[in-house]
């Protein structure tokens, strides 16, 4: 199916990354405006307006700056002349961003978070054609009811499932366990497939801001001293990336029985980068952490995992196998 997108309003709200920056003595940074990057931009029948909210690389976001987004996408899309949303983000955390207002959009306007792995100051930078693209899948009717996406490097994919997955790659995303939901270029938009969204979480408040969630990597040799440090430095849950399908050690499942005792929440990821966390082993596997009480966090990847166990902590849901699976 092809679609070509009428006259239609989208929003365009610019936090930062490489798609703003420029090369200076001091590395890329971030040196230019929402302006800069519509001026000139072929957008065809689509009215645009933009919106300055932040202006950092995304390596330097911690859950307030998630949080500002999330607000920012719900007041835009809440106005009656509004018909979708862009958000211009930088690459490094675009995939915890895009899983965020997944999570938290209500609404049937399409939201897209693109960006660029090229400065905008560089002669072959893909910025532009990014932000082209994500604004005719933002306007298209098509999108409509699709919930937030990634649009990047002519593909378009669900967050739930996709990955940052090469530095430094122009189409560094890979969506996991099935691929991109459609392509779009030159104005036109194809889909393959479309997402099965979840259902909605609140919009996080103020207390998202201080909800500390830490990860912890199981390798050969690890005890449970990381994970203590965790709780000691007031994490309010852990997620476990196992090796293989979420496999620990006795040490870890030591530490995750009494971590959960003492109401620390436990999430169970793997640090594999596809395929699902699967109870299988036992002697130290997945199968004893979940009996010591982790959560299994299946498909989601280890990073989205985090971010919805935050959501829940700061909301006070309890973290149980009934409460995450509906985004597993």
């Amino acid at each position: 199916m092809v679609h070509e997108p009428s006259a239609r309003t989208v929003v365009v709200i610019a936090t930062g990354g490489t798609i703003a920056s420029q090369n200076s003595q001091h590395g890329t940074v971030v040196g230019g405006g929402v302006d800069d990057m519509l001026q000139d931009l072929p957008v065809g029948p689509v009215r645009v307006r933009g919106r300055d909210l932040l202006g950092m690389g995304s390596y330097l976001f911690g859950h307030r700056e998630l949080r500002r987004i999330a607000e920012a996408v719900t007041e835009e899309t809440a106005r009656g002349d509004v018909d979708g949303v862009v958000i211009t983000h930088g690459t490094d955390t675009m995939e915890e961003t895009a899983f965020l207002l997944e999570l938290v959009h209500t609404g049937d306007k399409p939201v897209v978070v693109t960006g660029a792995q090229k400065a905008a100051d560089q002669r072959d930078t893909d910025g532009p054609r990014n932000l082209a693209d994500a604004i005719t899948v933002a306007a298209a009717d098509t999108s409509r009811g699709c919930g937030a996406l990634i649009v990047f490097a002519g593909r378009v994919h669900a967050p739930h499932q996709t990955r940052k997955h090469h530095t430094i790659a122009p189409d560094p995303y890979r969506s996991g366990d099935g691929g991109p939901l459609g392509r779009v270029g030159s104005g036109e938009l194809r889909w393959m497939a479309l997402p099965n969204r979840p259902p909605p979480l609140a919009i996080p408040d103020t207390r998202f801001d201080t909800t500390r969630v830490d990860v912890v990597t199981h390798h050969p040799g690890a005890d449970a001293a990381l994970a203590d440090a965790a709780v000691r430095a007031g994490a309010a849950a852990v997620v476990l990336a196992g090796t293989g399908a979420g496999n620990g050690n006795h040490a870890l499942v030591d530490w995750t029985r009494s971590a959960v005792r003492s109401g620390t929440s436990v999430g169970l990821s793997t640090r594999v980068p596809e395929g699902p966390t699967v109870p299988i082993y036992g002697n130290g596997g997945a199968v004893d952490l979940v009996d010591a009480g982790a959560v299994c966090l299946g498909g989601l990847p280890l990073y989205h995992g985090r971010l919805l166990l935050a959501l829940l902590r700061h909301a006070d849901v309890p973290i149980t196998a009934e409460t995450v699976e509906p985004y597993r």
